[in-house]
């Protein structure tokens, strides 16, 4: 009976009084501490992991560290995802994914966050993954879309395109962009063909 009044005393004597959320930007501080399960008056010795699972639930967390500090604080320092293209879903939906293909949704009063984004579109069978690694590799050329096809994968550039059937043929030459930056190039596993 004494270890019970033990407990139930130090619930109310060690309350979490102070709470610091440190990286997020598409998530509001008060949405970190909802997923992260932190409610005023909730006991600090009782709080732990299985309260901050709701931050994994979420498509902007990537990852999270929960800290507590003796007598009463908790820091969440959270790294999000960030988007990296926009992609029109089957359902006519334009949303925007993060490099590992997380779904994101827009956050209201943020559609800013998507604009000027790579698009990614295609029909068939999804080639999604495929285009994402596409828009990793040729990071550094300013891709403006992907757009893929049972046929093959097709990234339009400011002045140009990239065209392959073959994504491991397309990483293997994506190089060649270099040589011609303002020309349409079909690239096969036997070779490059640059078109004007």
């Amino acid at each position: 009976m004494l270890l019970a009044g033990a407990l139930a005393a130090s619930w109310f004597a060690l309350p979490i009084r102070t709470t610091e959320v440190i990286g997020a930007r598409h998530l509001s501080a008060g949405q970190v501490r909802g997923l992260a399960g932190l409610t005023p008056g909730f006991g600090w010795l009782y709080y732990g992991a299985w309260r901050a699972r709701g931050l994994l639930n979420d498509p902007w967390v990537r990852s999270a560290v929960v800290t507590r500090r003796f007598p009463d604080a908790v820091t969440v320092e959270v790294r999000e995802r960030e988007p990296v293209a926009r992609w029109r879903k089957a359902t006519g939906t334009v949303v925007g994914l993060a490099a590992d293909g997380t779904v994101l949704p827009l956050s209201p009063g943020r559609s800013a966050d998507f604009q000027g984004l790579p698009f990614i579109q295609g029909w068939g069978p999804s080639r999604l993954p495929d285009a994402l690694k596409v828009l990793t590799a040729l990071g550094g050329y300013n891709v403006e879309s992907v757009a893929y096809t049972p046929t093959g994968l097709r990234a339009k550039l400011p002045a140009g395109s990239v065209w392959s059937g073959d994504l491991k043929s397309l990483l293997k030459y994506a190089g060649s962009i270099g040589m011609y930056p303002k020309q349409n190039l079909n690239i096969y596993p036997w070779g490059v063909s640059v078109q004007e």
